[in-house]
């Protein structure tokens, strides 16, 4: 089957969350044509689930130096330093702009502070010296969401394919072209119609997001695949730290709700962590890890909590802000609290049992701040891009910061560019489209779904919070025959949603086992119980892979 549809755009997005939608927005601006593809809806993506809000320095009281070195501190000595501070000095300016786009961020009025009613409520996370989180209540990522959204309406340029599947980036070193590395689209299937699609664009933005559902418990919603991170890999960047899998340390422990956040803000309005002692009595622990207790950073919380359960055989911990009124809860927390109580948990009278889950990649795609990956034409944003801003552990809501961040310096690259970029591009009749050769339909939905289900526990069990060297080859050894049998499935068998996520899962597992087999130290997020925590001698380089084309 041969799929001859070529669609020809000036810029293509690849993902409709924070980091696709604003470099679609600053893009557009250009009055040239762009392409947003997304897997289903436009706002069902990662930052839709962002709860907590968007570090930056806007008070009196805070300074861009204190913002960086929480950031520093929290990436344990991996951070690139001027990458961080770019992002932390441009914050004030994204800020701004999103708010001019009609973002509502809550105000200390809105909690009922007659005094303050336009001054932001800043908000205090694990890891932050001061507070500096904006928020829009705990639905913080469905309200900048919601404001995207109807900009990017507005824009006769912009133009979006929901449910469409990028199935892979088209790069000239792929199809034999001689030179230097250059992206030139992707193939993307129409879910609806079984087509594929030959997109072809001056410049490509991978803003996939992030790849929690490589674990078999995740906060992240299902989309969540790891698919810009694969696609570049096989296009031949390099793929940058993926040993640094974040465990959001407080997910709602609940059999009928398995991937509900609770909003780290939450111990930053004084929440505190307990654990049930052998008198069935709720004590607090996180003193025995860390001076700042509950509000350390989410590495050490994350690994204390897997202690203390494995040390008590308890199923989870719980999270305790029964010293706050109910109606500032209510306020404050509105979504969570709503949750909490449908689950039968009041947070102003019961504590809230938590567990930890995958939640975000500190990895990904090697990026300067300018979301440059090293193909030209090819920019990364977002959680499947790496600039070296999170180190080897992110600071609570330093992420949208970033996507915000690069999405406006790509675009003043391109603008700068532009030209430039436009005149290496291929006519459409070099680039060959989709093809299907021989493949054929398969019916043969349960090797999918067992392949999917094997690597998401294996990785659970022998890749999370707590590694030994001996776990990560078993892992290894695992994913190498899956992969076998996934690309032969792959080549055999007509193109489906299913199996492109089965094939970016099974490519994401494999790169984080790889990197973690590669980092001799236990450092941020990666913690291997066969090697020490360094402090001084730490070898400060990053964990790179790059596929040979």
């Amino acid at each position: 089957m041969k799929n001859a549809e070529i669609i020809k755009f000036d810029h293509l997005v690849l993902g409709s969350g924070l980091a696709g939608l604003s470099s679609a927005l600053h893009l557009a601006k250009s009055g040239r044509s762009i392409a947003v593809i997304t897997k289903r809806n436009i706002d069902d993506c990662n930052t839709k689930c962002a709860q907590g809000g968007v570090a930056c320095v806007i008070d009196n009281n805070d300074t861009f130096a204190e913002h960086v070195q929480d950031t520093l501190y929290a990436g344990a000595g991996l951070c690139d330093e001027k990458a961080v501070q770019r992002i932390v000095e441009t914050g004030p300016e994204v800020i701004r702009e999103l708010i001019e786009l009609g973002t509502k961020f809550t105000t200390r009025g809105d909690l009922g502070f007659e005094d303050k009613q336009s001054d932001y409520d800043l908000g205090r996370e694990g890891g932050h010296s001061k507070r500096r989180i904006l928020h829009a209540g705990d639905i913080t990522g469905a309200e900048i969401e919601r404001a995207l959204i109807a900009k990017c309406r507005e824009f006769k340029n912009i133009e979006f394919f929901e449910y469409h599947f990028a199935i892979d980036l088209i790069v000239t070193k792929r199809l034999n072209i001689p030179g230097e590395n250059r992206c030139l689209g992707a193939y993307v299937l129409d879910t609806v119609s079984g087509k594929v699609k030959t997109i072809i664009a001056t410049t490509t933005h991978v803003a996939c997001g992030g790849a929690g559902k490589v674990y078999l418990y995740t906060s992240n919603p299902d989309i969540a695949c790891g698919a810009g991170i694969a696609m570049g890999y096989r296009a031949g960047a390099t793929i940058a730290n993926m040993e640094f899998i974040q465990f959001h340390p407080t997910i709602l422990f609940n059999e009928k709700e398995r991937s509900f956040l609770i909003s780290e803000a939450v111990r930053g309005e004084g929440a505190v962590l307990k654990c049930l002692n052998e008198k069935n009595e709720l004590v607090e622990f996180m003193d025995k890890y860390h001076p700042m207790k509950s509000l350390a950073p989410r590495d050490v919380v994350a690994r204390a909590i897997d202690n203390e359960m494995k040390r008590t055989g308890r199923d989870c911990v719980y999270l305790d802000i029964t010293s706050k009124d109910e109606e500032h809860l209510k306020l404050r927390f509105p979504k969570i609290f709503e949750k909490c109580l449908a689950m039968g948990v009041n947070m102003a009278k019961d504590p809230i049992p938590v567990v930890p889950a995958a939640h975000y990649v500190c990895g990904g795609i090697k990026t300067d701040v300018d979301g440059t990956t090293g193909i030209i034409g090819l920019y990364a944003a977002g959680e499947c891009a790496c600039t070296g801003l999170h180190g080897a552990n992110r600071l609570a809501s330093n992420s949208l910061l970033e996507a915000l961040v690069v999405a406006k310096l790509s675009s003043e690259h391109i603008a700068e560019n532009f030209a430039e970029l436009a005149a290496t591009q291929l006519d459409s009749k070099e680039i060959p489209p989709w093809i299907s050769g021989n493949a054929t339909n398969s019916d043969e939905i349960v090797i999918l779904s067992h392949n999917w289900d094997e690597i998401r526990r294996f990785m659970w069990d022998y890749v999370g919070i707590y590694r030994t060297t001996k776990r990560l080859e078993r892992a290894k050894a695992r994913i190498k025959l899956i992969r076998k049998e996934i690309d032969k499935y792959y080549w055999d068998f007509i193109i489906t949603s299913d199996l492109i996520e089965l094939r970016n899962i099974a490519t994401v597992a494999e790169l984080i086992i790889d990197s973690a087999l590669m980092r001799h130290e236990s450092r941020g997020l990666h913690y291997n119980a066969d090697y020490p925590c360094l402090d001084s001698d730490m070898d400060n380089t990053d964990t790179l892979i790059k596929r040979k084309l």
